[in-house]
């Protein structure tokens, strides 16, 4: 080959390389582009009316869930009290931004539900525009199979937090066992539960509280299904349906 030939050679691999190159950083700027593309911030919504949130979600392409309702003597009724994932955290587009909605001051009387049956409890709460949370079924020979014997919050109470009313509710006692079947805590406020515990003998250590962590970018474009409403039980031990003695210490880990 002439030494011609061979400049030219090395003129064309040059630019070979260099054209690899090019497309080479192309794809890279690209792939970032389309990755980061796909993600945003989450806006601040706390006051914003409902409406208001959902229009500033819709227009960054995330969806938003109410999923829960509280008192505020502070926050206007309509309005976001808290939100998660938290303002500022970087998601997915389509991602699930849940929030609470505030009730405003409480403005209801929490009907006395204590000796009637389960059922006529519920009438009465959801007719006083409250939510019944999922009843704890307690074995205990002191009321009659299907009544209530507490409630949480009592009647009457002011500055509760959520409409919600947990009931306990008096189950069949087992003559022929020496102990209780575990009751099923989990979504229970823990105040209820604790109650449930302690009117049965039952001795309860203090509760572990922990917090709901929420996945990163990168681990998933769902967010996850489970609701837990701060206070509410999330872990327990003995497990559900565990037949228990009175003398066994119960623990519970409740949602921060």
């Amino acid at each position: 080959m002439s030494g011609r030939g061979f400049l030219n050679f090395i003129q064309l691999a040059m630019l070979l390389m260099a054209l690899v190159a090019v497309a080479l950083i192309s794809a890279v700027v690209t792939m970032h582009f389309a990755i980061h593309g796909a993600e945003v911030q989450v806006p601040a919504l706390k006051g914003m009316t409902v409406a208001q949130a959902r229009a500033q979600t819709a227009g960054l392409g995330l969806n938003l869930d109410v999923d829960n309702r509280y008192y505020s003597g502070e926050v206007a009724a309509g309005h976001i009290l808290t939100q998660s994932p938290a303002a500022g955290t970087v998601v997915r587009r389509e991602w699930l931004v849940r929030v609470a909605e505030s009730l405003g001051p409480q403005q209801v009387d929490v009907p006395d539900t204590r000796g009637l049956s389960e059922h006529a409890a519920e009438l009465i709460l959801r007719r006083a525009s409250l939510d019944v949370a999922l009843p704890v079924h307690l074995p205990t020979g002191a009321a009659a199979e299907g009544t209530v014997i507490a409630q949480d919050p009592p009647a009457h109470a002011q500055d509760i937090a959520q409409p919600s009313v947990s009931l306990l509710v008096a189950a069949p006692s087992d003559e022929h066992s020496d102990g209780w079947v575990m009751p099923d805590l989990n979504g229970i406020q823990v105040s209820a539960a604790m109650s449930a515990l302690s009117k049965a003998g039952i001795r309860v250590a203090p509760p572990a509280f922990a917090g709901i962590s929420i996945p990163r970018v990168g681990q998933g474009a769902v967010a996850p299904s489970v609701t837990v409403a701060p206070g509410a039980v999330i872990a327990q031990s003995p497990a559900a349906g565990v037949r228990i003695e009175q003398s066994t210490l119960v623990k519970i880990t409740v949602a921060r």
